[in-house]
């Protein structure tokens, strides 16, 4: 690294945002787990949220800003080549992110040596000339617009496209009959739930430090609303981390067992119970190799999944996960969920659930459960359990992009709840 690329201001961070890049669509990492070593040059805080940011927004945009990129070269650039990926930098800036279009470049150019560097700045040139756009929503990549498309229908990718173009609002969550504070003002979709507008600093907000809420999305908050009131009934909450389900069933009234097999992200959900004054017994443990010492009243499995009903919120999901991982994870979700059957007591409640928006690892995983468990049956969703706004169809939800779609929408998720019979 030569002494002038060092004097350019905010270069670092757009080579932090090229590792996060590279990371994601090279190396298939997921965007968070690779900002620490993408980012290890940056000290500020701020410079790595805006890396973060750079990142995050080229992968919102990257079918169209490959789009532009093709349009404007002779022969299309190879997907890892660096130039192509100096240029979404670039253009991410000076067309989503109200970067000036001279700071765009000046900051990216270094990152390039020899031809791809003059390639890349007369790309940019000739793209703002000819006064490029990205746009309004953003485009879906192909194959996942097909994929849902196949899945769900061309209204749906309509709507998916419209959730992606933003980061989601922020959703808090009471405990049950709890009163939200009288100066956060927002909109509630569903019984102990308020969304505020915008990108709001969560620990500035009223409640906050008192524990009087937590946050998740509201669709996140229907798989434990399935388990009712504890009553003191004991329940199992598996791969709990980060936290919101063990502490919705814990505000419920439930004795909760929360498992996770990572001893970090179970630190955090430790935190949260901390702050907002529940309690439950945490275990880090893989459950495939774990088993409860008794049986109990209740199981919530919010599986490992692809993820991709959280899209909005993780980007780079639309680009890791391709349809080989789905079926393995469909696999293993299976397994899974035969394993636990086991624990809970005749009579008990087991919900299923996974924020994906692939049916293989939803209905195909739930259907295939019933019928190689005869101790299960459906445990059918009734009308006073949900508002009329939740779609639901006898045991299951199935959350799509759409739904409240005039309030900011919601993640994709897949919710189905089974009952064992009294006598096995």
């Amino acid at each position: 690294m030569t002494r002038n690329q060092e004097e350019v201001a905010g270069l670092p961070t757009r080579r932090a945002a090229l590792r996060l890049l590279d990371a994601v669509l090279r190396k298939g990492l997921p965007l968070e787990a690779a900002l620490d070593v993408a980012a290890r040059d940056l000290d500020r805080a701020d410079d790595r949220g805006f890396a973060h940011a750079i990142a995050a927004e080229a992968l919102r945009r990257l079918t169209d800003l490959d789009a532009l990129i093709d349009s404007a070269t002779k022969r299309a650039l190879p997907d890892d080549a660096k130039a192509r990926f100096a240029l979404r930098i670039a253009l991410v800036q000076a067309l989503a992110l109200d970067t000036p279009p001279h700071a765009a470049i000046a900051t990216v150019l270094p990152l390039v040596d020899g031809g791809p560097r003059k390639l890349v700045h007369g790309v940019f040139g000739t793209l703002m000339r000819g006064g490029a756009t990205l746009p309004s929503p953003p485009s879906l990549p192909p194959a996942v617009a097909a994929r849902w498309e196949r899945h769900w229908g061309a209204e749906v990718v309509g709507q998916a496209e419209i959730l992606l173009a933003a980061p989601p609002p922020l959703d808090l969550i009471f405990p049950p009959n709890a009163v939200p504070p009288a100066d956060l003002e927002g909109t509630t979709l569903l019984p102990d739930h308020l969304r505020l507008p915008g990108r709001t600093a969560v620990a500035g907000l009223t409640g906050y430090g008192e524990g009087r809420w937590w946050v998740q999305d509201v669709a996140a908050s229907l798989p434990a609303r399935l388990l009712g009131q504890g009553n003191g009934r004991t329940a199992l909450d598996l791969c709990a981390a980060p936290g919101g389900k063990t502490m919705q069933l814990a505000s419920a009234g439930f004795q909760v067992t929360a498992v996770d097999s990572s001893e970090s992200r179970l630190a955090r959900l430790s935190e949260n119970m901390a702050r907002t004054n529940l309690d439950a017994k945490l275990v880090a443990a893989d459950l495939m190799t774990w088993s409860p010492p008794e049986k109990v009243d209740a199981i919530l499995l919010d599986a490992p999944c692809s993820a991709t009903g959280i899209f909005r919120r993780h980007p780079d999901v639309l680009y890791r996960v391709r349809p080989k991982a789905i079926a393995e994870l469909a696999a293993m979700q299976a397994k899974m969920l035969d394993r636990v059957a086991g624990w809970l007591k005749p009579g008990g409640l087991l919900v299923y659930s996974v924020c994906s928006l692939e049916p293989e690892e939803g209905e195909d995983v739930v259907e295939k459960f019933l019928h190689g468990r005869r101790e299960y049956e459906a445990a059918q969703l009734t009308a006073d359990e949900l508002p009329e706004s939740v779609p639901v169809e006898g045991n299951r939800i199935r959350i799509l992009p759409g739904l409240f779609g005039d309030a900011g929408g919601a993640d994709g998720f897949f919710v189905a709840r089974f009952r064992r019979r009294s006598a096995d």
